[in-house]
């Protein structure tokens, strides 16, 4: 099969993923194989690509989204025949999704949604299920006078916890965003306040004094000072990029709660897999019933001399939604 693939770990100014005849995935009894028809885009890919070494004879496959068709399953697999048409966000110890085939544990896996096409499909797994686990599964209570702050509203995550709040909950969304496209795509996905980076004074512009929750999908240390100002007593604070250090002493006095997100937990850990299945099954429910739509704003082509493109606009913060390629 052809895969993009590189073998030792780089920075973006030697980006190195070229295209490459490799073997075909071989399953294990709890796998599908599928035929992968698009992929998409995460902060991840590049994480990985600066950390993560090969070699010749087993190069690094990329990516960690995905929708497509089951080729085969293995002996194990319950719910899943060839020709079910899938996505999912796969696992972070595993080849990934820039080929033409992949293995995938099947309990990770949901048949898409029916009303979106491949690279519609692609752009939501690892984010809706990101979006999720973040604000839905932690048992925060979402009452008719909760207010969220999505900080970064216009990324793929960001896009994502809008949209499932409103389609799930009864809680008013506010979202940051600073670019008139990235205002225009916030208010597109259904936040009902769009505020820039300046917290406090923006809150107090729109009459909302404090929050419940703030879903800081970057820049956390940045804001953490203002945190305590702005979330209500006994709020919480979820967390998603990767500070070198978080000094969280000065929630105390609110008694603030700190959730850190990380979607491949269940598949390292071995912890509820069937749980991400049903997850990305709720969100294929959600975009056929309407309540819920793609994230993918950029198509490609699958092209090795496009990827380090796409790796800088990751690298640099301002992608606005998904990019997604098409094989």
């Amino acid at each position: 099969m052809k895969a993009f693939v590189y073998e030792q770990a780089h920075a973006l100014d030697a980006f190195a993923i070229m295209a490459r005849d490799v073997a075909d995935p071989v399953i294990g009894p709890k796998d599908l194989l599928v035929s992968v028809k698009a992929f998409a885009f995460n902060p991840v890919d590049y994480k990985i690509r600066q950390s993560r070494s090969g070699d010749a004879t087993a190069p690094v496959i990329l990516g960690w989204d995905a929708a497509g068709v089951v080729e085969a399953v293995g002996a194990e697999v319950e719910g899943f025949v060839p020709g079910d048409e899938v996505y999912y966000a796969g696992e972070l110890t595993r080849a990934g999704s820039y080929a033409e085939k992949q293995a995938v544990d099947y309990r990770l896996v949901a048949k898409k949604p029916k009303s979106l096409g491949f690279a519609d499909a692609a752009a939501l797994p690892l984010t809706a299920l990101t979006a999720y686990e973040a604000l839905l599964e932690r048992g925060v209570a979402y009452g008719t006078e909760s207010r969220a702050l999505i900080i970064g509203g216009a990324g793929g995550v960001g896009s994502a916890a809008i949209q499932l709040l409103k389609a799930l909950t009864p809680a008013t969304v506010i979202a940051t965003a600073t670019r008139p496209e990235t205002i225009a795509w916030v208010e597109a996905m259904g936040a009902d306040h769009v505020i820039g980076r300046d917290l406090k004074a923006e809150l107090a512009r729109i009459g909302i004094p404090s929050v419940d929750v703030v879903f800081a999908t970057t820049h956390t240390l940045e804001y953490m000072p203002i945190l305590p100002d702005i979330i209500r007593p006994f709020g919480h604070l979820m967390v998603i990029d990767d500070p070198e250090a978080l000094d969280i002493r000065h929630l105390k006095l609110k008694a603030l709660s700190v959730h850190w997100e990380l979607m491949f937990t269940k598949s390292l850990q071995g912890y509820r897999l069937e749980s991400q299945g049903a997850i990305l099954r709720e969100v294929a429910e959600l975009v056929d019933a309407g309540k819920m739509k793609t994230t993918r704003t950029t198509l490609l082509p699958a092209d090795a001399g496009k990827l380090g493109e796409v790796h800088a606009a990751l690298e640099a913060g301002t992608a606005v939604g998904k990019m997604v390629m098409v094989w």
